[in-house]
């Protein structure tokens, strides 16, 4: 996730697979600060806790990349735990937070709870940990509410599922749309650059170069 070549991280990440999706939940922190936050807390909140733990990091904030149950399903009890706010998804997602103990039950998920953030995101938000900025991008078409966290300085971001190595996110749930999906990804984030790298929700990551040049389902989509 950092740059090699410089003499000093600016900021520090630890993946949590969660949930029985194997969500990628990420402990992201600055450096200079130790200062952290935790994204997209989808279950399994004791491995959570001990990987904060374990990078020796303070949690100040949840963030939420959008609203699907693999994504929140232990956002409510962690928040609860580390007494700090939730902020996102953007608020076109409030119908899949209100209804997560149901989403859960589908997928046999107990001890979730339906809950809303202490903030909404839109697009031009910021989002900060320690000296570290973020900016939020909305993103919808997996997700009506599905937002972006860039970090140009870094040139990283964490993408939540709008985009996978290899692959993009689902559209065939409710609120999913395929084209809307692309265009978010052809309008916004490519044009980021190509050095962009990422975290995604599920796999391994990549950066916006490759998938531009070899995803499937933006080749259709360029030409």
């Amino acid at each position: 996730m950092t740059d090699e070549s410089k003499t000093a991280a600016k900021a520090g990440a630890l993946i949590v697979p969660v949930s029985p999706f194997q969500q990628n939940c990420t402990l992201l922190w600055c450096e200079a600060t130790r200062r952290a936050t935790v994204i997209d807390p989808g279950g399994d909140v004791p491995d959570i806790l001990a990987a904060i733990k374990q990078a020796d990091v303070t949690v100040d904030q949840i963030w939420i990349t959008h609203g699907h149950i693999d994504h929140v399903g232990g956002a409510a009890q962690l928040r609860d735990e580390l007494k700090v706010p939730i902020e996102g998804p953007h608020l076109a997602d409030k119908y899949l937070l209100d209804n997560v103990v149901a989403s859960g039950a589908n997928f046999g998920m107990t001890g979730v709870r339906n809950f809303a953030p202490d903030r909404w995101l839109n697009e031009g938000d910021t989002v900060k940990i320690g000296e570290l900025a973020f900016d939020v991008y909305h993103c919808p078409g997996h997700s009506p509410g599905s937002v972006v966290f860039f970090n140009g300085g870094m040139r990283f971001a964490i993408v939540g599922d709008v985009l996978f190595s290899g692959s993009v996110g689902r559209t065939d749930l409710p609120g999913g749309d395929h084209a809307t999906l692309i265009n978010s990804i052809k309008d916004k984030l490519l044009p980021l650059g190509d050095d962009i790298g990422f975290i995604c929700g599920h796999g391994p990551g990549s950066n916006f170069g490759h998938e531009r040049m070899t995803n499937p389902f933006l080749n259709d989509e360029m030409g």
